[in-house]
């Protein structure tokens, strides 16, 4: 089932017309079950749910049960969801990509990364990080069902920027709570880096990527690169691309292979641009950097 249009959806819960095209708001009854569906949609979906029982799936993993979970789903992604029951209140908002058009949000919005990331990785809030969130989708209730005018999506959708700012520094609060609690994920990732390069997959597979190691620790790409992000201030290329010109640094001190034989050995197709690439983070040529260790 595909979600095009707000009118689509609620004629499919039984509910009235919105009062909008474009935007939508759900609180979620507890005592309303979902047997079992699978939709896309061509909207954005803001929610904060806990569930009793039932399932949701989106990208490969599984929505877990945990008290005050927010998720946030982009348009075209795939929702399944089974025998699902709420235990207390939830919301949801829809609201489509044009509703967004000529504000600032419009842009803004892409760079939240947590619409890109997997169901595991929901976002945990505590009693008090639910108030903040709740406070702001009441206010944009009141807006909602106010008669709208000419200054109502300004305002709705200040109030859906500031849901996604307190989102992202909850979100940052659960990276250090991780953190704490199993390690760093940085460590994790240096030694999946360094079993590629040992069991020789840079000439077998090609320059590692950050979705290869994010697969291997059970993250998504982006989910991954926010957490090495606020671990070490660097992105998972950022440290893909430091780790192979450390590798490159002791070939060249080595100084039995050409430029061109250790470009290829560390997976890179293309010699001048492993140059570039290598000059770029340590200031200098490869050349220039062996001829000053020779000397």
């Amino acid at each position: 089932m595909h979600f095009k249009s707000l009118s689509d959806l609620h004629r499919c819960n039984n509910y009235p017309e919105p009062e909008h095209p474009l935007l939508t708001l759900f609180t979620c009854n507890p005592l309303r079950s979902v047997t079992s569906y699978e939709v896309t949609t061509d909207f954005y979906i803001i929610a904060l749910k806990k569930l009793s029982s039932g399932e949701i799936r989106y990208g490969k993993t599984r929505y877990d049960h945990q008290s005050g979970s927010m998720y946030f789903l982009k348009p075209q992604q795939v929702i399944h969801m089974k025998d699902i029951s709420l235990e207390g209140k939830g919301f949801e908002i829809w609201f489509h990509e044009d509703y967004l058009s000529g504000h600032p949000l419009h842009m803004e919005i892409k760079k939240y990364s947590y619409f890109n990331y997997e169901l595991n990785e929901a976002l945990h809030i505590s009693p008090k990080e639910q108030k903040i969130i709740w406070d702001l989708y009441e206010k944009i209730a009141i807006e909602y069902h106010n008669n709208q005018d000419e200054f109502s999506r300004d305002i709705i959708l200040g109030h859906i920027e500031s849901i996604l700012k307190y989102s992202l520094r909850f979100y940052k609060r659960q990276f250090i709570n991780r953190f704490m609690l199993s390690g760093t994920t940085v460590t994790k990732f240096n030694k999946a880096l360094a079993n590629y390069f040992e069991q020789g997959l840079l000439q077998k597979k090609g320059l590692p990527t950050a979705a290869m190691f994010a697969d291997e620790l059970h993250l998504s790409p982006r989910y991954l690169s926010d957490l090495l992000k606020q671990e070490t201030g660097k992105t998972a290329m950022d440290l893909i691309q430091n780790f192979l010109v450390t590798e490159a640094k002791n070939l060249l001190n080595q100084g039995d292979l050409t430029i061109n034989e250790i470009a290829n050995l560390l997976g890179y197709e293309n010699p001048p641009y492993f140059s570039r690439l290598f000059k770029k983070e340590t200031g200098i040529s490869p050349s220039l950097f062996r001829g000053q260790h020779l000397n």
